[in-house]
């Protein structure tokens, strides 16, 4: 079993940055692959990036490419999303999840493992 904690999340002004972190248990985090989605007030859940195990090939929702960034330290077990240029329309409960198959995929339903959540609040 595999448990994901998520933190980090917070209430910051349009334009600023937060910086996410995920850390999991177990001892073979580092064959996981690990991604971060988000459900947004009255929207279905949405993709936002993923990194696999070895941290070479990632993918990003268009939404966010070139203002966040998925990395991984396999020593310390986390993932992070380091968020930048922030706009309210980010607002949303970031979870954290994982798959112990390799890919990066988009789908949520391949991801086996998943966090409780944490609030980032954009105010514009």
């Amino acid at each position: 079993q595999v448990q994901l904690v998520e933190s980090g999340g917070g209430l910051v002004q349009a334009g600023g940055s937060l910086r996410l972190s995920c850390t999991a248990s177990g001892r073979t985090f580092s064959s996981y692959t690990m991604a971060w989605f988000r459900r947004a007030p009255g929207k279905e859940r949405e993709f936002v990036a993923a990194i696999v195990f070895s941290g070479s090939i990632t993918n990003y929702a268009d939404s966010v490419k070139g203002r966040f960034t998925i990395s991984r330290d396999n020593a310390k077990n986390t993932v992070y999303l380091q968020m930048n240029s922030l706009e309210p329309d980010d607002t949303a409960i970031y979870y954290c999840a994982a798959r112990t198959v390799f890919g990066a995929n988009r789908d949520g339903a391949r991801y086996a493992y998943w966090g409780q959540g944490t609030q980032v609040t954009v105010s514009s």
